[in-house]
């Protein structure tokens, strides 16, 4: 039993180092399509930054939020859900890309007449395809290692970008509440707990940012995450995000935590929604 445990742990970590590294082999831009009001064609250029040639398989794919920021594949749409992969074409639908080469994929947008006013959402998923000589097994990976693992798992590893489409008048408004600080423990180091509160047809998207001001005026970052959402039909989001604090503290003294959540630099960083804890 223990022997059969170690080998599933050894096959996981070997699998994990493979998801690490072709994820950062494949780079997309951009990483979030919108069509408002009259767009109907966008692209999305894939970029292959390693060292032998990958190939992908191009898929519209439908995804639930979870109340935690997880993504739950899903095939029928819940209460307050619209897909919008009825109305996306796009092409090619698998390409192999040569080591430090780059693919554009087209998509185009057919609404339907009649279409309901709201926001509608589907994942373009772009899979990689296995190698045919199995040389990225997770025994590879293992006997770079210094591992020994009996068994093999070829890796499949891609990434998603959400395709949204904007119908009507849509607006979205945003509120952050329920600020804590959580301290360290062995499980790892102190983080904030918070929730994000959206109302409206449309999803939110942004950037957050917390800072500390202590009661001698200094200012410090103590946590940022860039690309969070809320997305239709979700009315809020529980977010936790690690404390970095300065070299050498391990709390925070007292002062005032601040948290900002504004749109991303290349929509104007509006500010959307900020709240603040005063720490005793």
């Amino acid at each position: 039993m223990r022997a059969s445990t170690k080998l599933i742990r050894l096959a996981a970590f070997g699998l994990l180092l493979l998801s690490r590294a072709a994820q950062a082999d494949l780079m997309l831009f951009p990483t979030r399509i919108v069509f408002d009001k009259q767009q109907r064609a966008a692209q999305v250029e894939l970029m292959n930054q390693g060292k032998t040639p990958e190939t992908y398989r191009i898929n519209l794919v439908n995804r639930r939020m979870g109340p935690n920021g997880e993504f739950i594949a899903v095939e029928q749409p819940g209460p307050g859900e619209q897909f919008a992969d009825a109305m996306l074409r796009y092409s090619p639908r698998q390409v192999t890309i040569p080591p430090g080469s780059s693919q554009i994929v087209r998509i185009l947008l057919r609404k339907p007449d009649g279409l309901a006013e709201g926001e509608y959402r589907s994942h373009l998923q772009f899979d990689r395809v296995a190698e045919a000589t199995g040389a990225s097994s997770v025994e590879d990976v293992a006997k770079r290692e210094g591992q020994d693992v009996g068994v093999v798992i070829q890796a499949l590893v891609g990434a998603s970008i959400p395709v949204i489409v904007r119908q009507g008048d849509t607006h979205a408004r945003l509120d952050l509440s329920e600020l804590a600080v959580r301290p360290p423990s062995s499980a790892g180091p102190g983080t904030l707990s918070f929730q994000m509160k959206r109302e409206g047809n449309r999803s939110v998207y942004g950037d957050l940012l917390a800072t500390f001001t202590t009661t001698a005026g200094v200012t410090f970052e103590v946590a940022r995450a860039g690309g969070v959402a809320v997305y239709v039909p979700n009315a809020e989001r529980r977010v936790q995000l690690p404390l970095q604090l300065p070299a050498g503290n391990t709390t925070l003294p007292q002062g005032t935590l601040k948290l900002a959540f504004r749109e991303r630099p290349e929509s104007g960083g509006k500010l959307l929604a900020e709240t603040s804890l005063n720490l005793p």
